[in-house]
């Protein structure tokens, strides 16, 4: 009976999937603080601002992508849902959310 060798793991070119905790965290602290205070995401007249919304849902959704180490294949996906991209996110709705106060 011969047996089929067991998998090494990743080749040795590719990097080993691993937990990023400040993508995760941040991620983390989004998800609640949009779930505890919606109203932070509402401009002074009390209406929604979907420009910060989408830029701050889609930081957490690459901080989650990014943070438990899921690597996509595609370049262009890769890009969207990496860690850079997770700061773009939250940098974006800040200024958004700070252009609406003055």
């Amino acid at each position: 009976m011969d047996k089929a060798p067991l998998a090494a793991g990743p080749a040795a070119t590719e990097e080993a999937p691993r937990i990023r905790m400040l993508p995760l965290l941040l991620a983390i602290t989004v998800m609640l603080g949009i779930t505890v205070w919606p109203g932070a995401l509402a401009g002074p007249a009390g209406a929604a601002d979907h420009p910060a919304a989408m830029a701050l849902f889609w930081a957490m959704s690459a901080g989650f992508v990014a943070g438990v180490g899921f690597r996509p294949e595609n370049l262009l996906i890769r890009l969207l849902f990496s860690p850079l991209a997770c700061w773009l996110g939250v940098i974006l709705a800040g200024l958004r959310m700070a252009s609406l106060i003055t």
